[in-house]
């Protein structure tokens, strides 16, 4: 156990000790608020290329006139020449011309409107021409039909649904429940996804290297290759681990103050610019932020934490058996990962399908399933699973995990010290079968 220890320890200190991981476990967390900043930034954006259209109104919908955007500016002509609107385009006082057809039958399903210009109609203006002009051909309409503004306005409503106990002494439900389950559920799943090929890759690559440079012939010398191949997968994932928890301290730390050094507008203030009611704005952030707090932390975390753990040894196990397999031709050898890769990608498929049906029979299975589990069930805990469901899916994961350390362990002492020989599945299924 003492040797054990002291590969752990090694593993762990020439890592973190690296100038590559100190500067990235600092620089990630600001690179994800610039990201945000950016983003923000981006889909904040004006485009400051201004349209000048002249509109010739045949049909006499529009009435008053057109409202400006920052992008478009609208010039109405209630009556006119084509032509001549063509030769003031070509002479470049507008930009183009939109005709707006006389409507010869209210019923008509599809409005057609004309757009001359040389130039091409980039999605923002059809977008804006359109959202202009619709307001007041069905203002048109309902004028024709005999249609009142308040009859027209009961035509537009939306459905949502309420969850409410059967017992009336029973706990309420909040309705952004699944919003918020499906939230936190695709966030556990997508750290798992992460960690498990980011630092089982890291495993891979740690026992590539000391085999290449010939370095585990030494240290075999004094341990265990089932030794060394444990100590290496919890020395990388003490690492993992450390990262984790700088990342969980600084990300929300630095993406608070780049909010605030940016200015990034409140919830409300965004509301408010879209047009939702501020006051209705808050109460949903109120609402998910009560939601979030009722969430059973206390089971949620320590029970990712195992997952985490299971999942890691998992994969970790196999990336190290791969690792000690590979030769000096990485091209060849990289087939070897497919079958570890496949699993993982598949239980993010599998996760989006849970997350929309948490109690369906794919969820079932699929978490119980110890390949799949470390990433389906964490997306599922947030939709409190029944008790036996997780207790099951944790014993076979953590007996899997022992199982693939000890599998990937005969292959590992086999592999580690075989040099220029092309590695197959066969060869890998003789390793495990003699050890």
């Amino acid at each position: 156990m003492d040797k054990i220890w002291l590969i752990v320890k090694r593993e762990y200190l020439t890592r973190v000790q690296k100038k590559s991981f100190i500067l990235a476990t600092l620089l990630t967390p600001l690179g994800i608020a610039l990201f945000i900043a950016l983003v923000s930034l981006i889909f904040g954006y004006e485009s400051d290329d201004t349209k000048r259209i002249a509109v010739l109104d045949e049909a006499g919908v529009v009435t008053g006139g057109l409202k400006d955007e920052s992008a478009v500016k609208f010039a109405l002509q209630r009556s006119g020449d084509l032509e001549s609107l063509k030769q003031q385009v070509r002479e470049e006082e507008y930009d183009a011309v939109l005709v707006i057809p006389e409507i010869k039958d209210v019923y008509a399903k599809d409005i057609e409107l004309v757009y001359y210009s040389d130039g091409d109609l980039t999605l923002d203006i059809e977008r804006t021409v359109k959202n202009r002009v619709r307001d007041y051909i069905r203002e048109y309409k309902a004028n024709n039909l005999g249609l009142d503004e308040r009859s027209l306005a009961a035509l537009d409503f939306s459905t949502s649904v309420e969850p409410e106990p059967v017992d009336e002494d029973g706990e309420d439900a909040s309705k952004m429940t699944g919003a918020i389950g499906a939230g936190i559920g695709m966030g556990m799943g997508f750290i798992m996804y992460l960690t498990i090929f980011i630092y089982g890759m890291m495993v891979m690559r740690s026992v590539m290297e000391e085999k290449t440079t010939r370095i585990v012939e030494v240290m075999i010398s004094s341990v265990k290759p089932f030794q060394l191949m444990l100590g290496k997968i919890i020395g990388v994932g003490f690492v993992g681990l450390t990262q984790v928890l700088v990342w969980a301290i600084l990300i929300p730390l630095v993406v608070t103050g780049m909010s605030f050094f940016f200015g990034m507008e409140a919830p409300q203030a965004d509301a408010a610019a879209s047009g939702i009611d501020p006051e209705e704005a808050e109460n949903l952030v109120l609402l998910a932020m009560q939601e979030i707090q009722n969430q059973n932390w206390w089971a949620i975390i320590p029970l990712f934490l195992l997952y985490f753990l299971g999942g890691y040894f998992l994969y970790a196990s196999m990336f190290a058996a791969v690792g000690s397999a590979m030769g000096e031709d990485m091209g060849e050898s990289q087939s070897l990962t497919i079958p570890i890769t496949i699993p993982v990608v598949l239980a993010i498929y599998i996760m989006f399908a849970v997350i929309d049906a948490p109690n369906s029979s794919l969820a079932l299975w699929s978490s119980q399933f110890p390949l799949f589990s470390p990433i389906v069930m964490p997306a599922r805990l947030a939709f409190s699973p029944p008790v036996w469901q997780v207790v099951l899916s944790v014993t076979i994961l953590i007996a899997t995990s022992i199982f693939f350390v000890w599998l990937s362990s005969r292959i590992y002492r086999t592999g580690i010290l075989l040099y220029g020989k092309k590695i197959g599945f066969k060869e890998l299924g003789k390793w495990m079968v003699r050890g």
